[in-house]
């Protein structure tokens, strides 16, 4: 299966990664302790086949799955996973990407090759061990600042695919791992090439060339449906779409860093500009209604998690209303329209990819609807890959922003909190979402994780919700549906997560092409006859061809992860 990716690529290291395409990649390298079902995203095995708790919850007992083995037929044991989690507590570089989800971790203990335990600071609600790529400790314990690993070549894992080769700017190959304890997948690679030009794609489509496709625009996927020997599914995705606004970035110790515009420190600035954005037309106008009016950073695919469209902290569109702030906040209009305060206009720039169209057109909407509220907004037009180091670096004041979510909303809640800042001016040793830091809000994060009382742990997380939604760091508006097409005349058997209404691509799983077959053939391993035969080296293989779109940057535009 051939997949093109537009996605920027830090490197293949799953302590650092923070990036959608790697981090996608990293989800068929490495399995989980704990892995999310393809039905519902609740927990369920990984390299864990049970696991229980005692002392209240604060000791959770793992039984690790016998005979599995690393792809370099190593026997995967406890010590490995426990080496894992002992590099992310002990070391800040290596809980880079996911350094919260130890925060609680008091010890973690390997007692023998098949029991795992991980000993709590405090019980807490989310299953410990999910999201946390495992690796293998005779590899990763030889390398020398593994924090500074690539990880792209030579690669020993445990997932359903495997990292065989990869080219900076070109693409990289994954290779089926006949020893996952699943079974090996039905296809036997999966190669991965820098494709940015998605109308192209579809022509492809269309005339045979490639096989699947996601991350279509509405006008792409409208122009798809009812074709010969082509499916469309429209999926409830796990993303949002928001505005992020640079309120000024700062270190873990409260060191200022980056370049955005003073005026936006001011939270009566960040919220008369979400006044002044009608989320719910471009919603319509720009997305043709596929998908849902957005709230906050918890989509709505999660319902019982997102923030209720009637909490009262909710901010219609109302331009008045935001006039009425910025007067208030000392913001004239001068004889331009444009306001100033202290001699200083209020002039904005807003960073787009512009080689995304969606992009392209939601900007066309905002920059008359923030002159209209007396804001000068340029619109700064950039490669993906030069955006995302302005991003990092802190050197922005608006840009498109959006992140995908696991089922359990507490990875999100804590790259929201201060802990998560990065170390450095530089922007590098934190996951931060957009540079958001409150202690009222990390004290609510810490109740939240451990209530083991469902409703009132969803109580706090609609208050911690509310409270970042007010302070508009940034403007989520739309929860987008994941839009992608396949020749269903030639593939089947492609997996939805969830299953009801779900999405193929960009899970939070491996599910999607894990039983891929093509139409007519069923079973595990080989090539299809209704693909393209290769001759190499005098042996015939099938290579089917699949286009994936994907356009990310750090995972902001990404999944969680």
């Amino acid at each position: 299966m051939r997949l093109a990716t537009s996605g920027f690529i830090d490197s293949f290291n799953p302590f650092t990664s923070i990036y959608l395409t790697p981090t996608n990649a990293l989800r068929y390298m490495y399995e989980n302790l704990v892995q999310y079902s393809a039905e519902d995203g609740s927990p369920t095995g990984g390299l864990a086949e049970s696991w229980e708790t005692e002392e209240d919850g604060a000791r959770w007992v793992y039984k690790i799955r016998e005979g599995m083995t690393w792809s370099d037929g190593e026997p995967i044991t406890a010590e490995d996973v426990k080496w894992t989690y002992d590099q992310m507590m002990n070391d800040d570089l290596m809980g880079t990407a996911n350094g919260s989800l130890v925060s609680n971790f008091e010890s973690v203990e390997a007692p023998d090759d098949t029991t795992l335990i991980i000993n709590l600071n405090e019980p807490q609600a989310p299953v410990p061990g999910q999201e946390i790529p495992v690796v293998p400790e005779h590899v990763w314990s030889e390398i020398d600042n593994p924090s500074e690993y690539a990880n792209d070549s030579d690669v020993v894992g445990s997932g359903p695919y495997i990292l065989e080769s990869y080219s900076a700017n070109e693409g990289f190959v994954l290779k089926a791992n006949p020893d996952f304890w699943r079974g090996a997948p039905s296809i036997d690679k999966l190669q991965y090439v820098y494709y940015t030009d998605s109308d192209a794609s579809i022509q492809a489509l269309r005339a045979g060339d490639i096989d699947f496709i996601s991350g279509l625009t509405p006008q792409q996927f409208s122009a798809l449906e009812g074709e010969e020997g082509i499916t469309t599914s429209s999926g409830e995705g796990r993303r949002y779409t928001s505005i992020a606004i640079n309120p000024g970035q700062v270190t873990r110790d409260g060191e200022a860093y980056g370049n955005s515009s003073p005026a936006l420190a001011d939270v009566e600035v960040r919220q008369a500009i979400r006044k002044g954005i009608d989320s719910q037309a471009l919603l319509d106008n720009v997305m043709d209604g596929q998908g849902v009016h957005a709230t906050s950073f918890v989509p709505a695919s999660y319902e019982t998690w997102m923030l209720p469209e009637d909490d009262p902290s909710i901010m219609e569109f109302d331009p008045e209303a935001a006039r009425t702030q910025l007067d208030e906040a000392g913001w004239t209009e001068g004889a331009d329209g444009i306001r100033e305060k202290d001699g200083e206009k209020l002039t904005l720039t807003l960073q787009i990819d512009g080689s995304d169209p969606t992009e392209q057109a939601l900007s066309e909407y905002i920059q008359p609807w923030m002159a209209d509220i007396g804001i000068d907004l340029k619109v700064e037009a950039t490669d993906s890959d030069t955006l995302s180091a302005n991003t990092t670096a802190g050197n922005y004041d608006m840009y498109f922003s959006g992140w995908s979510l696991g089922p359990d909303p507490d990875y999100q809640l804590s790259i929201n909190t201060c802990a998560n800042l990065p170390t450095d001016t530089e922007g590098n040793g934190g996951t931060t979402q957009d540079g958001y830091c409150d202690e009222e809000f990390d004290s609510l994060y810490e109740q939240q994780r451990t209530e083991l009382d469902h409703d009132a742990r969803v109580e706090l997380v609609h208050e911690m919700l509310a409270m970042n939604y007010t302070a508009s760091v940034q403007v989520a508006l739309y929860y987008p549906n994941q839009l992608e097409a396949y020749r269903s005349d030639r593939f089947e058997n492609f997996t939805k997560m969830p299953t009801d209404n779900g999405i193929i691509a960009n899970q939070s799983g491996y599910w999607g092409f894990m039983d891929v077959t093509p139409v007519g053939e069923s079973g595990s391993g080989g090539g299809s006859q209704t693909g393209l035969w290769i001759v190499i080296g005098g042996v015939v293989v099938v290579a089917a061809i699949v286009v994936v779109v994907m356009i990310s940057r750090r995972k902001k535009s990404a999944d969680i992860e």
